[in-house]
């Protein structure tokens, strides 16, 4: 169900409202990553952590990348397609932000 709030604007039922800039944050990620390379990958997979699992990491690094290896095949055994499907878009997306920007610098 959705609902219109008082700047007439859909909202979404539940309180359940997304940034609006969800697309745009998404696609200057895609951007970062194009420009970038896998570095900001890393960069942005370290933001993700909390600070008490950085700690473990620092702490036990063999035990870290030990459980790294094994999500990372159980993953890939389980949920190859979606992963291969995500990083298509991902690539897509970042491509297609740069040919938007090629296209602006040539209209003006």
């Amino acid at each position: 169900m959705v609902t219109k709030g008082a700047d007439d604007q859909e909202r979404s039922a539940a309180g359940l409202d997304f940034d609006d800039d969800a697309p745009g944050a998404a696609a200057a990620g895609g951007e970062k990553t194009a420009g970038d390379g896998p570095q900001s990958l890393f960069d942005e997979l370290e933001n993700l952590l909390p600070d008490a699992w950085r700690e473990h990491v620092r702490t036990y690094p063999v035990a870290a990348v030990l459980i790294g290896f094994g999500v990372g095949v159980f993953l890939g055994m389980k949920k190859s397609d979606e992963i291969i499907a995500a990083g298509t878009a991902l690539v897509s997306s970042a491509a297609m932000a740069n040919v938007s920007q090629v296209m602006e610098k040539m209209k003006g």
